[in-house]
């Protein structure tokens, strides 16, 4: 159905809406607000365009060449762009590709849509979504709707009242004075309701249902794909972010305007390698930044925002991903912690005249993990966060001394700066699931939210009170792999995997846990509106249901009992504390467990189901793994582990195996966790930044979930090492999430969350320094 280019004179102006099926589409905001959903899914740009094309072409086929060269015009893009393209838009319609009502596909062909499409009229300034198919003419000119043959033009005036009744007329005079009163109250009851309606219409009462217009930021890019990692120059007229540039496969640092401009190219990083993490120096003249080829080499360079004097200033470690920041005269850059054989390295500052790198001396312990630091706009400060996933924001002074505990947040932090004016800082944080965006007052370390959805990552300009940041929601599916030897035979030859989907939805299913029966199922999804468990059948897909009473979190996976009947989940309460809830899945029951320690991770039955075994943190952010005897109460703890970031049983061989927090690798202890019993089984894998991407196998082999150029979820054996399986590529484009996956009973088959969509835009703002509530305090 093509869109009207111009309306009718006696019609309002068409608006930027669109209705398609049962969905309505935002154009300006590139948004679809489809039925059910909870919130609209915003697309990228090229998706809208290649909507707007089907749009025009309604009902008949469209190729992809046209497609390309209308969407893509005197580029070089690869076929897979029409497809992701293709597939954000039926993820944003929540439309099924084999059983299509909005687009279908023609072998061969192109594509074609199915839905009715129908513009969306409005009248200039009127921001209503509703139901509205054509705005009410009257909204424009200020008139009022007239009485069947009056004239519009003259006003609406009482009739006067009728004469008084006369004294003979009995009662037939008092019922007719009556009734001329109560005509002349209907009447001007109604003049009144008119005046009301002719006000209501000069002065229309904002749409419920419109699109929210006070946003107190703009979103500024806008590629395939995520844009993350921004930075601003001093004077914020200019940012610099991470992407993968279209056609290439690594990812890049871009720069642009801080307006929603076409990007440049800043770096071009070699093939099998990254640019990440850019950092602008203080006067603006440098950029820094890591180029990292995974499992190889990581160096820090600079490069100068014109693109010119690229050269490398340092070697960083390529199994941790650095953190680093300026120091105030630009003359080094300040690193977080480093992993070591013997534990982590603390905060170092890399002089770039030199090269040389000098350790800031402060007192710590050798396990703890201090990252992201940066100085205080005023350079007395140094903040940091400790000890992540449980993290906390710490400050020493700059020339080092004893740290100080700023918070007691116990947080997933995604990134934080400080406020230009140094009392304030700003960080994303996950919460349920979600990231959301937090001011922390350094005066009484108070934190509370700020309404950024799905916000993270905020970079502050030096020398202007601005901000960037990032808004990302990725959305994951569940899938099965079969690993027999029919799938190993089709790798071998260079087919791809057969990735069959679980439980479709358009909402983020993540966590699965398959039984030791084989049929059970459990996953965490947001599908109800929340995080909740869900449990299925799997050989009745009609059984899928979730188990009320639970609040899981999506750190770690639930655990199952060895007869498949109990399951160990760890939550949170109302008031937002953890618990360690045993999950009875049959009859629906939850109950919260007597735990001896306030922080649960992880959980898992050792065999007979009297011990446990519990990942927790304790009151400085370090992670530990206990072994508890809860045949008595209270529960005593037997052992424990330090620097344990995840574990898994392997009863059929009597050990725990498990990674750490602060290195590389793969450990495993007796179920007693004695001390003799420890021992590292490989020094690589899992690297730091995936050290919850493996899972024992029934042969006491450990899968291992990476991601490379080429294969964004690629599976490889981590134990025993240097094992002759070969790695399989399970999906090309696709990540997987990076909290875990599960393995069938018999090792059969693999369940995994594969991202559907992570559309991730960099949005810009003002911070305002009026004391209002809402943006304008986030300055104060």
């Amino acid at each position: 159905m093509p869109r009207p280019s111009e309306p009718p004179a006696a019609l309002p102006l068409p608006s930027e809406r669109l209705r398609v099926g049962d969905c309505l589409v935002d154009i300006p905001l590139r948004e679809v607000h489809a039925p059910g959903r909870r919130r609209p899914l915003r697309i990228t740009p090229k998706s809208m365009a290649v909507l707007l094309v089907l749009v025009e072409q309604s009902g008949r086929v469209v190729g992809r060449d046209a497609l390309m060269a209308e969407v893509w015009p005197d580029t070089l893009p690869t076929n897979d762009v029409v497809t992701q393209a293709i597939a954000q838009l039926r993820k944003a319609f929540d439309d099924e590709r084999a059983n299509p009502h909005y687009i279908e596909t023609i072998a061969k062909n192109g594509y074609r849509l199915l839905a009715p499409v129908e513009w969306l009229q409005a009248a200039p300034g009127d921001a209503g979504v509703g139901d509205a198919r054509w705005a009410d003419p009257s909204r424009s000119t200020g008139q009022y709707p007239a009485l069947p043959g009056a004239d519009p033009s003259e006003p609406l005036t009482p009739l006067p009242p009728p004469p008084p009744a006369s004294a003979r007329g009995g009662w037939r005079s008092i019922a007719g004075a009556v009734g001329a009163v109560l005509a002349l109250v209907m009447l001007l009851v109604g003049w009144a309701w008119l005046r009301a309606e002719r006000d209501a219409r000069a002065n229309p009462a904002p749409n419920p249902l419109a699109p929210r217009s006070e946003r107190p930021y703009r979103l500024i890019t806008s590629m395939l794909g995520p844009e993350t990692s921004p930075t601003l120059s001093p004077d914020a007229a200019l940012i610099a972010y991470v992407a993968v540039p279209e056609g290439q496969r690594g990812q890049a640092i871009l720069i642009q305007t801080t307006e929603q401009t076409q990007p440049r190219q800043l770096t071009r990083p070699p093939e099998g390698s990254d640019d990440i993490a850019p950092a602008w120096s203080p006067d603006g003249r440098w950029i820094a930044y890591a180029r990292v080829t995974p499992g190889t080499s990581c160096a820090i360079r600079v490069v100068a925002p014109n693109a010119r004097g690229d050269r490398e200033v340092g070697a960083c470690d390529h199994r941790s991903m650095p953190s680093f920041d300026w120091t105030p005269d630009g003359s080094g850059l300040i690193f977080g912690s480093t992993a070591t054989e013997r534990g982590a390295v603390g905060l170092r500052v890399l002089d770039l005249g030199s090269g040389a790198w000098r350790e800031i001396r402060y007192a710590r312990q050798a396990l703890d993990i201090d990252a992201a630091p940066r100085y205080s706009p005023d350079g007395r400060w140094i903040v940091f966060v400790r000890n992540a996933p449980l993290g906390d924001f710490w400050r020493i002074p700059a020339q080092g001394g004893t740290p100080e505990r700023l918070s007691r947040l116990h947080a997933d932090i995604r990134g934080w700066d400080w406020l230009p004016e140094g009392s304030a800082l700003l960080f994303g944080a996950m919460v349920d699931g979600e990231s959301r965006m937090f001011r922390l007052d350094l005066h009484d370390g108070s934190a509370r939210a700020l309404d950024i959805a799905d916000g993270q990552s905020p970079a502050v300009a030096r020398a202007r009170r601005a901000m960037a940041f990032v808004q990302r929601r990725p959305y994951f599916s569940l899938f099965r792999v079969a690993l027999n030897d029919a799938a190993e035979e089709a790798a071998g030859s260079g087919r791809v995997h057969v990735l069959e989907p679980l439980f479709p939805s358009s909402s983020r299913e993540v966590l699965p846990t398959p039984a030791p029966d084989g049929r059970q199922f459990v996953f965490v999804s947001d599908r109800s509106g929340s995080n909740g468990l869900w449990w299925a059948d799997l050989t009745q897909p009609d059984s899928l249901r979730m188990i009320a009473g639970v609040r899981p979190v999506t750190r770690f996976a639930p655990a199952w009992s060895d007869d498949s009947r109990r399951l160990l989940v760890v939550g949170s309460d109302e008031a937002g504390h953890a618990v360690l809830q045993e999950v009875t899945p049959a009859s629906g029951r939850a109950v919260a467990l007597p735990l001896p320690l306030a922080e649960p991770l992880q959980a898992a039955y050792l065999p007979g189901a009297e011990r446990l075994l519990v990942l927790a943190g304790g009151p400085d952010g370090r992670l530990r793994l206990h072994l508890l005897d809860r045949s008595r109460q209270p529960w005593r703890v037997l052992a424990a582990i330090d620097d344990v970031s995840r574990f898994q049983v392997d009863a059929a061989r009597g050990r725990v195996l498990f990674s750490r927090q602060a290195q590389s690798g793969l450990w495993q202890a007796d179920l007693e966790l004695s001390p003799l019993s420890r021992h590292r089984l490989n020094a690589e894998a899992p690297e730091l930044e995936r050290n919850r991407m493996w899972a024992v196998a029934p042969d006491g082999g450990v899968l291992y979930l990476d991601q490379r150029q080429g294969c964004a979820a690629l599976l490889r054996r981590a134990e025993p090492s240097g094992g002759q399986a070969p790695a399989r590529c399970l999906d090309q484009t696709r990540r997987s999430a990076l909290n875990g996956f599960g393995l069938s009973p018999r090792g059969d088959a693999l369940f995994l969350a594969l991202v559907e969509w992570d559309g991730a835009d960099i949005g810009f703002m003002e911070l305002s320094e009026e004391p209002a509530g809402g943006v304008g305090g986030w300055g104060k």
